[in-house]
């Protein structure tokens, strides 16, 4: 009983944390290193919000979302990377060794985020967002590599399950369209 009612305050908290927020750009997070930040620096920008992690099979989705960031950086994409340990152990790194992996094996050069979890009653108040009952597009993360596409006024586009690579059509169609919006 008593453990109920810490997971359902737990909850709330998250929830409540999620709407205080105006809007995603809003949401306390921290970067890689650590570092107190939210998505205020990317408003007005188009978004590719993934939960990566660097020992799955579809880790090598990095070197597409670097080619995707790459290519369309200079028209306002930006690639968020939040490294997430709740698929089969599949980061169990340190944010120390994510980064360090990331860049070495993948140059990743998109930013990165520190390890949240997505589901559950710790999910970070972005997932809460991103896939909680008010997101356009609810439901769990069901895995690693799943794709949020976020326009320029900071609304859920669409949704890209972890087998949607970032290169193809589907996704880079709907990245453009975003890019094309004002």
């Amino acid at each position: 009983m008593k453990i109920c009612l810490i997971l359902s305050a737990l909850l709330l908290m998250q929830v409540i944390c999620a709407q205080a927020a105006d809007s995603l750009f809003d949401i306390p997070l921290k970067d890689i290193d650590g570092k107190p930040t939210s998505l205020k620096a990317y408003e007005g920008k188009v978004l590719l919000i993934v939960n990566v992690a660097s020992k799955c099979g579809y880790t090598p989705q990095y070197a597409a979302l670097e080619a995707l960031y790459a290519k369309y950086k200079g028209k306002g994409l930006f690639v968020l990377g939040f490294p997430c340990n709740q698929f089969g152990g599949q980061e169990p790194g340190t944010n120390e060794e994510i980064k360090q992996f990331c860049s070495s094996k993948y140059q990743v050069t998109f930013p990165l985020f520190d390890k949240i979890e997505v589901n559950g009653p710790k999910r970070n108040p972005l997932y809460v967002a991103l896939a909680g009952e008010g997101s356009p597009f609810p439901g769990d993360i069901k895995w690693n590599f799943n794709k949020f596409l976020i326009g320029r006024d900071g609304k859920i586009v669409k949704r890209f399950e972890s087998k949607v690579k970032p290169d193809s059509a589907e996704l880079v169609q709907a990245v453009e369209a975003a890019l094309a919006s004002k």
